[in-house]
């Protein structure tokens, strides 16, 4: 199976019809329009095929309503599962652009060659994003800017940086 991409993640049976309250977890919520086969992926790693029989809008959050789920306990059965589409259904970004989970787990090195670490996760502040590299001494955030990571490739899973003089020292 193709890695997952999680776009939702089920709040709250809704009514007693089997419809769901969904948190968005996408950043391109109009995929909902076109979508119909989708995968549900439980905390205990169980996965599911899910067809979306219809979907609407509520707030900030999507209400959605899958084929044979008819029930409040039924849609019950789907509360807190993710619902994912494959990595290949990704919305395609810019060349520049790369999703979260792409960055995550790739080796940090200098220009030089010095090893950094990996990218545990993104941390977002409301400016630039920072990378969160786990390191032998602790985590290092860098910041995720054209300036300072001169090189990203998610293919090979590396980032190359060159970090101003002091960023780096422990």
């Amino acid at each position: 199976m193709s890695e997952l991409v999680a776009i939702a993640r089920v709040a709250k049976p809704r009514g007693l019809k089997g419809e769901l309250v969904a948190d968005l977890l996408t950043d391109f919520p109009e995929r909902f329009d076109r979508l119909v086969n989708v995968i549900g992926v439980f905390a205990n790693g169980e996965h599911r095929e899910l067809k979306i029989e219809d979907a609407w809008f509520q707030n900030d959050r999507i209400v959605l309503k899958f084929e044979d789920i008819d029930s409040i306990e039924a849609a019950d059965e789907l509360r807190n599962a993710e619902i994912c589409v494959a990595e290949s259904d990704a919305v395609k970004l810019e060349s520049d652009e790369y999703y979260d989970w792409q960055l995550q787990g790739c080796e940090v090195i200098t220009v030089v060659g010095t090893t950094i670490g990996k990218v545990r996760e993104v941390m977002r502040t409301g400016g630039t994003e920072n990378l969160v590299v786990e390191n032998d001494g602790g985590d290092v955030l860098i910041p995720f800017a054209e300036a300072m990571c001169t090189e990203v490739d998610v293919e090979k899973k590396r980032i190359v940086v060159d970090p101003p003089d002091g960023l780096l020292e422990f």
